[in-house]
C-alpha cells in the first residue's frame, strides 16, 4: 500500500433532518441526510398507500385525449 494517498478515516457523525444523530466512521467528519431509519414510512409503520387506480385511469384520460389530438392531426393532414 502507497503512504499518503489514503484519506483519514475517523469517527462521523450522522444527522438527520428529524433530529436523529448515528455515530459511525467515515473519512468525512459530519454528513447530513434528509430521512433515516428513524423517520422513514416504510420503517415506522406509518406507509400510505396509494390509490393506484386513481393513477391508472388519469393516465388512460390523457391517452385518450392524445390519441384523439392525433387521429385530428392526422385527419387534417390527409384533408390538406
Amino acid at each position: 500500500m502507497k503512504a499518503d494517498i489514503h484519506p483519514k478515516y475517523q469517527a462521523a457523525e450522522i444527522r438527520c433532518a428529524c433530529g436523529n444523530v448515528i455515530k459511525t466512521r467515515s473519512t468525512r467528519p459530519e454528513i447530513i441526510v434528509g430521512i433515516c431509519n428513524m423517520c422513514h414510512p416504510f420503517y415506522t409503520g406509518q406507509q400510505k398507500f396509494v390509490d393506484t387506480a386513481g393513477r391508472v385511469d388519469k393516465f388512460q384520460q390523457r391517452l385518450a385525449k392524445t390519441k384523439a389530438a392525433q387521429e385530428a392531426f392526422r385527419a387534417k393532414k390527409k384533408k390538406a
